[in-house]
C-alpha cells in the first residue's frame, strides 16, 4: 500500500489535468495551504519526537539543518516546485533532467519517514496531490512533447514509493535510519513553512487559508 497510493495520486493528478485542463486557480491553493499545516503538524506529532529519542541531539539537530540545506539547494534547479511554484523554462523536445533530478530527489528523501510512519504516508499524498496537479498544468502547457511529459510524470510517480522501498529493504538505509529521518524532517519543514508563507500573499489577511491551515493542523493532531 505504501508503493501504491503515491503513484496512483500523481498519476490520477495528471489524468485529471489532462482531461478537465485547470488553470491554477484558488483551489490548488487552498490545497497547497492545507498540505503544508498537516505537513508541519505531521512533522511535529511524528516525526520530531521519534528522531530526538534514540541518539544524541546535536547529532540529529545537525541532520535535520542539513535537510533545510538540501532543499534549499534543490529549488536553486527546480526553482520552487516542490511547493507549488513553476518558474523552470522547459525547451522544446528536451527532456528537463535538472528539474527531473531536484524533484526526484525530493521525492526519495520524503518517501524514507514512510517506511516506519504510515501516518507520515497521508502527509505526503496531503502533499503530493496539489504539487502534481501544478506540475501536471505546467507540462501539458509548456512546449514539451506529450510523450515526454507523460514519461515525467511516470517516472516522478514512482520515486516516492522508491525512497520507502529502499529505507525498508537495505541494510545500509535501516542502518542509518535515525539520521536519514533527521535529514526528512528538514526537508518537511522547509517546504511545510515555505508552503504557509506563502499562502499570504504580501501579508494580506485570508481568512480562507488561515480555516484551510487550522483544519490542516486539526486533522494532524486527530488522526
Amino acid at each position: 500500500m505504501i508503493y501504491v497510493l503515491p503513484i496512483i495520486a500523481v498519476l490520477l493528478s495528471f489524468v485529471f489535468v489532462y482531461l478537465t485542463k485547470p488553470k491554477k486557480t484558488l483551489y490548488i491553493n487552498l490545497m497547497l495551504a492545507f498540505s503544508g499545516a498537516f505537513l508541519l503538524s505531521i512533522t511535529f506529532f511524528e516525526l520530531l519526537p521519534e528522531v530526538y529519542k534514540e541518539t544524541d541531539s546535536k547529532v540529529v539537530a545537525l541532520f535535520i539543518l542539513a535537510g533545510v540545506l538540501l532543499q534549499v539547494f534543490l529549488e536553486f534547479f527546480s526553482k520552487g516546485a516542490e511547493h507549488g511554484h513553476m518558474h523552470f523554462v522547459l525547451k522544446k523536445n528536451e527532456f528537463p533532467t535538472i528539474l527531473f533530478l531536484s524533484l526526484a530527489i525530493h521525492a526519495l528523501v520524503e518517501g524514507m519517514p514512510v517506511a516506519s510512519d504510515s501516518n507520515i504516508l497521508y502527509g505526503i499524498l496531503i502533499h503530493k496531490v496539489p504539487v502534481a496537479l501544478i506540475l501536471s498544468i505546467f507540462l501539458i502547457n509548456s512546449s514539451l512533447k506529450f510523450s515526454l511529459s507523460v514519461l515525467f510524470i511516470v517516472l516522478f510517480a514512482f520515486m516516492t514509493p522508491l525512497g520507502s522501498f529502499l529505507a525498508l529493504e537495505s541494510t545500509w538505509f535501516t542502518q542509518y535510519k535515525i539520521y536519514l529521518q533527521a535529514l526528512a524532517v528538514g526537508v518537511f519543514l522547509h517546504i511545510a513553512t515555505i508552503i504557509l508563507f506563502e499562502s499570504s500573499k504580501g501579508h494580506s489577511f485570508n481568512l480562507q487559508k488561515l480555516l484551510v491551515i487550522i483544519l490542516g493542523i486539526a486533522t494532524a493532531y486527530f488522526l
